[in-house]
């Protein structure tokens, strides 16, 4: 229940028809006083009442991470540079520059993310419009009979009038307990949350066109080596041919190198199914039609691998567009529960009305039809079966719900970038042995071809020695096409070149190995 305590400063609109005495016209300025005087009592009193509904014993638990918590420290200095907005043209590749700007510029999986943020700005407007003066205006005119048994006499009582009434009204909320600038912090949180949600959702795009494009350099990179396996294969056969002529070797030879040839094509038609279906994802991802890009040629070789910093502190992690969101859904959720927790305190109200009355509308222009008042207005809760406290609760549930998914956010950065970090080591290292496999791999070839050749080795040896080789090239192309990958990934988890926001994350040293 609440209690209301109003002071009217005017008449009723259906004033007495008798006339105003002069008396009562000086007397008005004094009766005004009065009511100011007896509503500042009132809000004196409904404040020292306040007590009734309690918030007490309610608030959040829910604690932020700690760079301490998370595994990080703060003992670096060194400021490393945050990847660039445009880190995608460190590749060099200008058919990628053009697919990712396509891609932000029209791609359709951004349409949910800036109806969010419209959204998020209508609900600002509406809470700042809260605080300032609101002015409104009403005109009607109502045919009425009135009651001959009621309160009006006679000649009102029982015959039909019109009553007319023309009003501006005007009011004021005083913001004494901080509900409507919560309410403004709770809306801006929100915003700028949804902006960090479309700058996490254009970083997240640019990767995914930039990987699928990897990608598909990956695969004619395979696809190349699958080409030279098929011509070796060829080769031999036609040299296996030779020997079955001259007698060296026999029908069983013969028909191991044909039906050595099918599996290689197999495998190339394999490989072009896969660039067929990437070159489609890409061209949706892009908003264009899927076969767009079936002309689309990737030569992993053309591809510059990007300069990452020797050391990468984890303030860049403050740097991640959805940690921003995050934190500004914190701040969101901590300023709702100030409103919630605002509610408990009065609502002061300044009121004021000035306007036409009138039994009649002939007489609604006359001067004597004016009506004009001003006056303060209090609303306090007393007893509310709970509602007030219930819905605190709520509210600092959500805050914990917001804090919990910050940490988890954070937790997930950093796993993110160190994941990446290890990988990105643990490929250089995979290069460097696998360099040196393949080159033991085309030596062995080299020289099980010649013995071959001289008559010294079998059909069998070579193959084995072609599969190795080719497995090594496989490999190389792999790992190659792993490495961007993990760059890609990597520029991602610190960001992708957002900085729409403080540091959230102290700094901390953490070396990576460029591959």
């Amino acid at each position: 229940m609440h209690m209301t305590t109003k002071i009217p400063a005017a008449p009723p609109v259906l004033a007495p028809l008798q006339p105003e005495y002069p008396q009562r016209r000086n007397s008005r300025l004094s009766r005004v006083l009065r009511a100011i005087g007896a509503a500042l009592a009132s809000i004196s009193a409904a404040i020292m009442m306040s007590g009734c509904v309690s918030s007490a014993g309610i608030v959040s638990v829910a604690k932020p991470l700690t760079p301490e918590a998370a595994g990080l420290t703060s003992s670096a200095t060194t400021q490393a540079p945050a990847p660039s907005a445009h880190w995608w043209h460190g590749l060099g590749a200008p058919a990628l520059d053009d697919l990712v700007q396509r891609a932000l510029a029209e791609s359709p999986s951004l349409g949910l993310a800036q109806a969010r943020l419209s959204r998020a700005q209508a609900v600002v407007a509406g809470a700042n419009a809260a605080e300032g003066l609101q002015v409104g205006g009403s005109l009607d005119a109502t045919r009425q009979r009135f009651s001959a048994n009621s309160i009006y006499p006679p000649p009102l009582g029982g015959s039909i009038r019109t009553l007319a009434t023309a009003q501006a009204s005007a009011s004021w909320e005083f913001d004494f307990f901080g509900r409507n600038r919560a309410a403004i912090g709770a809306a801006v949180g929100a915003e700028r949350a949804a902006q960090a949600e479309i700058a996490a959702a254009r970083v997240l795009l640019a990767a995914n066109v930039t990987q699928t494009y990897l990608r598909i350099g990956q695969l004619f990179a395979q696809r190349e080596v699958a080409a030279r396996a098929l011509q070796q294969r060829q080769d031999l056969l036609v040299l296996i041919r030779q020997r079955v002529q001259a007698g060296l070797d026999t029908a069983v030879e013969a028909r191991q190198g044909e039906g050595a040839l099918p599996d290689a094509r197999t495998q190339i038609e394999q490989l072009d199914e896969q660039i067929m279906l990437a070159r489609h994802a890409l061209a949706v991802l892009t908003a264009q039609a899927p076969h767009a890009l079936d002309t689309l040629v990737v030569t992993l070789a053309d591809v510059r691998r990007m300069d990452l910093p020797a050391v990468l502190p984890a303030d860049l992690l403050g740097r991640r567009a959805d940690i921003e969101a995050a934190r500004w859904r914190v701040e969101a959720a901590t300023q709702d529960t100030a409103v919630a927790r605002a509610q408990f305190y009065p609502n002061i109200n300044l009121n004021a009305f000035v306007g036409l009355s009138s039994i009649g509308l002939g007489e609604l222009l006359k001067a004597d039809s004016r009506q004009i008042g001003f006056g303060p207005a209090v609303h306090l809760p007393i007893f509310d079966a709970g509602r007030l406290r219930a819905n605190l609760r709520v509210r600092n549930a959500d805050l914990d719900l917001a804090v919990e998914s910050y940490n988890t956010v954070v937790r997930d950065g950093v796993r993110d970038v160190v994941d990446q970090l290890g990988s990105l080591q643990s490929l250089a290292r995979q290069q460097h042995e696998q360099s040196a496999a393949q080159a033991a791999a085309e030596s062995a070839y080299d020289l099980i071809s010649q013995r071959y050749k001289a008559g010294l080795a079998t059909y069998l040896a070579v193959l084995y020695a072609e599969s190795q080789l080719l497995n090594q090239r496989r490999l190389a192309a792999d790992l190659t096409a792993r490495v961007f990958d993990r760059q890609v990934a990597l520029v991602r988890a610190l960001g992708g070149g957002y900085s729409g926001g403080p540091d959230v994350i102290a700094d901390t040293g953490v070396q990576t190995a460029q591959p």
